[in-house]
């Protein structure tokens, strides 16, 4: 299948975000060994554990931006891997995808205390997502070109913790100022994969601004396998031109993201609720 590029130079799949059910997604997911949310895992349930100590919250709000089907939500409340989401979605065949859902999520819910909240552009996506019960709610919004409506805001208002895998360079501070904002007093904590290509210091200054301190954790993280040689050559002229050496990395055939943790100062961090 032919793969279109996006303005980014990356790979776009819009083609499979506007499916009624998750089943495409993961297919064509696993074919280019797409990892990062499982490789994200453990460090998302790490800042969940440091957020419950640092705060006293026992039952936090998570905020995933980019969430798709509820991906991240999925792994880190049924304990599954990437695979074991594709392979139930090939196993499962055309019966009722939403009831199977509901009652593997009831059987299996690892973190029935924590609420997750989803944000994409992808209305069908995030349908699935709330009607399966992986996310608890749902907003459907572009913050890239207009302020969140009251209804959004008071929803992004409720995160405790915002997390995305791969999707700044998609959105950048605005969408990211806007989330951190949409309380008014208080600051959610942050956990960003952001992929080689796309720098993080920007974000990082305008953040710095609000009251927030951001470091970057060691390694990186595989993403997934390039989708075709023509994004993976657009993806190495843009480390390029940045001054990133791609060796032992992107020019292996992968694209590799870097971990961003930002957390509010300690003179800022309130734990306030709308």
């Amino acid at each position: 299948m032919p793969v279109s590029l996006h303005s980014t130079g990356k790979a776009s799949f819009d083609d499979i975000y506007d499916r009624p059910d998750p089943r495409e997604y993961y297919a064509r997911m696993s074919e280019l060994d797409y990892r990062i949310p499982e490789l994200a895992k453990p460090h998302f349930e790490q800042l969940l554990a440091d957020h419950r100590a640092g705060t006293g919250i026992a039952a936090p709000t998570v905020l995933d931006l980019g969430c798709s089907y509820g991906v991240n939500a999925a792994l880190l409340r049924l304990d599954m891997t990437m695979a074991e989401l594709a392979t139930h979605y090939r196993d499962c065949g055309t019966g009722d995808l939403v009831e199977h859902d509901r009652k593997l999520l009831a059987a299996r819910d690892r973190l029935p205390g924590v609420r997750f909240i989803g944000m994409d552009s992808s209305a069908p996506a995030l349908d699935y997502a709330r009607t399966a019960g992986f996310l608890h709610a749902t907003v459907h919004a572009d913050l890239e070109t207009a302020d969140p409506t009251e209804t959004q805001r008071r929803t992004l208002a409720t995160a405790d913790l915002v997390i995305s895998t791969g999707c700044v360079g998609y959105i950048t501070d605005r969408t990211l100022l806007r989330v951190a904002g949409a309380h008014g007093g208080k600051l959610p904590w942050m956990a960003h994969f952001v992929l080689r290509m796309f720098s993080f210091e920007p974000i990082a200054a305008r953040l710095a601004a609000l009251g927030y301190r951001t470091e970057r954790a060691p390694g990186a993280f595989r993403q997934r396998r390039f989708a075709s040689p023509d994004e993976q050559a657009q993806v190495l002229q843009t480390l390029e031109a940045a001054g990133i050496d791609p060796a032992g990395l992107e020019s292996d055939g992968w694209l590799y993201a870097q971990l961003y943790l930002s957390r509010p100062n300690l003179s800022t961090d309130h734990e306030d609720h709308p």
